[in-house]
């Protein structure tokens, strides 16, 4: 299943579970939000776990209890702020681990294109 790829082994997926149980019990105008980020980084965000999600649930959790509007938390541009934010996980992400297996495999093949016996 595609969740169990995002969320990995046991651990993160008791912490998937409360980070869930945590959005539902947001006000429902956070919720909303949380869960359209939410779906935006299961489909285009860095990948590496939970981590990500959490921080975001405590973000608007913190927001939620300030009563500080949405637009104020995210700015003009929703699609901006999830970006720059998703920036602070891109270090374990798949897409990092593939870019370098991507370019061991064409440094290899290089070294096999050139004689060097990489």
């Amino acid at each position: 299943m595609f969740i169990e790829k995002v969320i990995g082994d046991l651990g993160e997926k008791r912490r998937w579970r409360q980070y869930k149980a945590g959005a539902k019990q947001l006000p429902e105008s956070y919720r909303t939000a949380v869960d359209a980020f939410e779906r935006y980084l299961l489909v285009l965000g860095p990948g590496g776990g939970v981590k990500i999600f959490e921080d975001l649930l405590d973000l608007f959790e913190q927001s939620a209890a300030d009563r500080t509007p949405i637009q104020e938390v995210v700015g003009a541009d929703p699609v901006e702020f999830i970006d720059a934010f998703a920036q602070n996980y891109q270090e374990d992400s798949w897409k990092n681990r593939e870019r370098e297996r991507l370019l061991r495999a064409i440094a290899r093949a290089a070294g096999e294109d050139t004689g060097t016996g990489r």
